[in-house]
């Protein structure tokens, strides 16, 4: 009786979270971006997101030219699927209407080269890679184990070890994927203008001056204060309420 509780408990959430989500959609068609708002949100607060529900809400905040909670949920969509052109695209666009021009100072070295090719892809998708690899390699093992033919089972043999070490580089770059996406903590800045100061405390000297939209680092944290650093390098102090991490 209790497992066709929970079931019908999560039937009916996943039928909530997509009637919230096609309200979302029918109200934004129709331009009322505050009530798509509203409906998408509902979604979130029933424990579901994805990033065509996070782009979505990018969208509209973006016609309404709020400029950080736009940011802010284009890196989350951009987080939960790191390919996608269009939010790439659409995150470009709304980068474009903050006041701040931080440079990226581009990173360089063997790991950061290493990160380049494995984050064409998000953890979660090596990991399932992996899985696929898994069958395959079974299909050869089968083949290799009940075919009667010399010819056929070499074959299979060499598809055995050419998908083992597939599988080998798709676990490994899903383990250090996962690694770096969990070391990074992004945030975006929410306050209208947000002084960075060089220490946590509001007598320091200011580093420099921030305003909404601006994309940071989270480094460390201090009773309210958060230790930050810019894409250009510049790192201090900067209260947490100003911030708003994407994950």
């Amino acid at each position: 009786m209790k497992k066709l509780l929970f079931l019908l408990l999560f039937v009916s959430q996943l039928n909530w979270a997509n009637t919230g989500f096609e309200a979302g959609n029918d109200w934004y068609k129709k331009g009322e971006y505050n009530k798509a708002i509203q409906a998408y949100q509902s979604v979130l607060e029933s424990q579901k997101e994805s990033a065509d529900l996070y782009f979505n809400l990018g969208n509209c905040y973006y016609k309404l030219n709020k400029v950080a909670p736009a940011i802010y949920n284009y890196e989350k969509a951009l987080y939960l699927n790191p390919t996608d052109l269009e939010i790439q695209n659409n995150l470009r666009f709304a980068n474009k209407m903050t006041i701040d021009e931080i440079k990226v100072v581009p990173k360089v070295g063997f790991a950061h080269m290493l990160h380049e090719l494995i984050s064409v892809f998000h953890y979660d998708s090596w990991a399932w890679i992996a899985v696929g690899i898994s069958f395959l390699f079974m299909a050869c093992f089968v083949g290799y184990y009940f075919s009667p033919y010399a010819a056929k089972k070499r074959l299979f043999f060499v598809g055995m070890f050419v998908l083992l070490i597939l599988l080998i580089v798709a676990i490994i770059s899903a383990v250090v994927e996962k690694k770096y996406s969990t070391s990074e903590h992004p945030a975006i800045v929410f306050a209208e203008m947000a002084s960075v100061k060089s220490e946590p405390k509001l007598g320091a000297t200011e580093v420099v001056l921030l305003h909404e939209g601006a994309k940071v680092f989270v480094l460390d944290s201090l009773d309210n204060w958060k230790k930050i650093q810019l894409t250009d390098g510049t790192d201090g102090w900067i209260n947490h309420e100003f911030i708003k991490q994407v994950h």
